[in-house]
């Protein structure tokens, strides 16, 4: 596989706060330190929201592509996420991130493939292979 460039622009707007685009998209992102820090603003996206979100959606899209391989038919799927910031040896680290995933799927005959297919996506997923944040996958509720 080639490489792949994704490119960023952060404009810094005062306060705590930057306005996140890119030259692919129309649309921006806000983002914030978060409300736990000093000077921190509640209400808007936050560096620890989007880490965490990076790796709920890569899971997501990893999920669908080898259903969709596999021939598994979902009706819906949701999956909450939780990020869990700590310190650790005076460093603030995203020392976990939690996923429940949820699936409706066309035939609830397939429950234990759509779990093997759940358990692939997880090895797969390339953010979760790039940090070093312990990923947890609870179980899958149906």
């Amino acid at each position: 596989m080639e490489k792949h460039q994704y490119n960023l622009d952060l404009e810094w707007i005062g306060e705590r706060k930057g306005v996140l685009s890119s030259p692919e998209f129309s649309s921006t992102i806000e983002v914030v330190t978060p409300p736990e820090f000093d000077k921190g603003i509640a209400g808007f996206w936050s560096p620890e929201h989007l880490f965490t979100a990076a790796v709920q959606s890569c899971f997501m899209t990893t999920f669908l592509a080898i259903a969709d391989f596999s021939k598994l038919e979902v009706l819906n799927f949701n999956c909450k996420a939780t990020g869990i910031l700590e310190k650790v040896e005076d460093k603030f680290l995203m020392t976990e991130v939690i996923l429940e995933p949820s699936l409706k799927l066309k035939n609830n005959e397939e429950k234990e493939k759509a779990n093997k297919i759940i358990a692939k996506a997880e090895k797969a997923c390339l953010i979760s292979n790039s940090i070093l944040t312990n990923v947890i996958l609870k179980e899958t509720k149906f």
